[in-house]
């Protein structure tokens, strides 16, 4: 399915790493980039429109334009609904979070500061700095493993080629200003997802045969009768649903931004990048729908991921420099999660491990950890590529249960007063050692009954320790003698 020469492929791969570096320095730059407070958070004084559209760009991950339309066209109707509501409601739920932890901590940098600080115990910060960093490395991983996987389809370069080029791209503007330039080229790359993205799927409808031939895939090619089958709810809907509310509540991106916020804007801001994200997958999974009608014959090459039925769908219908803009489109989606990803990391570093206190200090080592999250993340997504039947919608998954371990605690340290250190810890700790290993192999195995029984147990485990170890009431001086 090469559609663009190796050529024209380096050089669509220049002129956008330019055209997003300069945009950084022209709008971001000026701003007080140079200090801790500048570089990680932006001064805390984005508004909701801005801080909105960053928020709903960063959860734009692959997933979010390969898997959703994977499950448009393998399971219809049902497999949408099922890869939309939790995404809407990951993010909608930081409209009461956020706000939260803003009252509670805030002067507060991270979600890892705020439960060392709310426990006062340096091993339960300590196991959750584990799942907030390997987020952070997933998002590097995905993003530049989807999306060289698509441009190698489309310009025949080199996958192991394109990654590289791709985080350094992104490293390079991120590295300016931190959150800053994240924010900045955020907004440029959602109005080319909806410009773009739904240019490309408006036409490709329309050539396909328009709504007819959307509605004649609405079931998927598994024919799967309802948007409320319980097969489909129970194999993929529970696991997706634990997975994405988890993996938001772990992401450390999405922390940053409640401390980035103006206060005052942190519930529009969360419910408006909802809502805004909510439409993309929506959009796109009539991509899926059109695959899904066998009258119309639309077959991937052999060999090739069927996560990106979307592009193949595109390129069936559309000219060469039709597939061309969606692959620029996508690259922009990629592209936001991942200098989101690096900003993150660097604020969980300078934070929670470095601890550093000088602006010069701080900025660096922010910077320091962006390469190094950058260069951990590719050597992931080098060897990922050579695990047989190993996937995006696994890896998505793996990555996404192991938030799960911290997802029941992360709620409870702000709203229930009784939350002790030993319940968080030992639930937590048990999560990781036996319920992880147990999804991993269910997911080998290819067993839904195992992949959803082990997810429930890990929301279970840590729910159960923190409910029977309590924290133990302050008995009055008398009685203790």
């Amino acid at each position: 399915m090469e559609l663009m020469s190796t050529t024209n492929g380096y050089l669509m791969l220049g002129l956008f790493a330019a055209a997003m570096v300069t945009i950084t320095y022209s709008f971001a730059r000026w701003k007080s980039w140079n200090t801790k407070e500048g570089f990680v958070l932006a001064n805390r004084n984005l508004g909701w429109v801005l801080g909105g559209a960053s928020i709903a760009a960063s959860w734009i991950w692959a997933p979010a334009l390969f898997v959703s339309i994977q499950m448009a066209y393998q399971k219809g109707l049902a497999g949408i609904f099922w890869f939309t509501l939790p995404n809407v409601i990951a993010l909608a739920i930081f409209a009461f979070l956020a706000p939260r932890i803003r009252r509670q901590l805030p002067e507060g940098y991270t979600f890892p500061q705020f439960i060392k600080q709310r426990l006062s115990s340096e091993r339960v910060h300590k196991l959750f700095l584990f799942p907030y960093f390997f987020y952070q490395l997933m998002a590097v991983t995905v993003q530049i493993y989807a999306g060289g996987s698509l441009l190698s389809l489309l310009t025949g370069i080199s996958l192991n080629l394109l990654m590289p080029l791709l985080l350094l791209i992104a490293l390079t503007y991120t590295l300016i200003s931190g959150l800053v330039a994240t924010v900045v080229t955020d907004c440029v790359h959602m109005v080319m997802i909806y410009l773009i993205g739904g240019g490309i799927v408006a036409w490709t409808c329309a050539t396909a045969g328009g709504l007819k031939a959307v509605t004649a895939g609405l079931h998927g090619i598994e024919a799967v009768p309802s948007i409320l089958d319980p097969n489909v709810a129970f194999s993929f809907g529970i696991v997706t649903s634990i997975g994405l509310i988890s993996g938001a509540i772990c992401d450390q991106q999405y922390w940053q931004r409640a401390f980035a916020i103006k206060e005052a804007d942190l519930r529009k801001a969360f419910i408006f990048g909802s809502m805004l994200f909510g439409a993309v997958p929506i959009g796109v999974s009539i991509l899926g729908f059109l695959a899904a009608n066998e009258q119309l014959s639309i077959k991937l090459p052999a060999g090739t991921d069927v996560a990106l039925i979307g592009v193949g769908t595109v390129a069936h219908f559309l000219p060469g420099w039709g597939v061309i803009l969606f692959g620029l489109m996508v690259l922009s989606a990629l592209s936001s999660s991942l200098d989101s990803g690096l900003s993150a990391t660097s604020s969980l570093w300078i934070t929670d491990v470095v601890k550093s206190d000088s602006n010069a200090s701080a900025v660096k080592s922010a910077r320091l950890a962006m390469i190094g999250i950058s260069i951990a993340g590719l050597v992931v997504a080098l060897l990922v590529q050579y695990i047989p039947g190993f996937g995006l919608k696994q890896l998505w998954w793996v990555f996404n249960t192991i938030s799960a371990c911290v997802a029941v605690p992360t709620i409870l340290s702000l709203y229930w007063d009784k939350l002790s250190e030993r319940g968080v810890f030992w639930g937590v700790l048990l999560a990781f050692v036996v319920g992880l290993p147990l999804f991993i192999y269910g997911n080998v195995i290819d067993k839904p009954i195992w992949i959803v029984g082990s997810s429930l147990f890990i929301i279970a485990i840590t729910a159960l320790f923190c409910v029977i170890l309590t924290k133990k009431e302050q008995q009055p001086e008398s009685l203790r003698e």
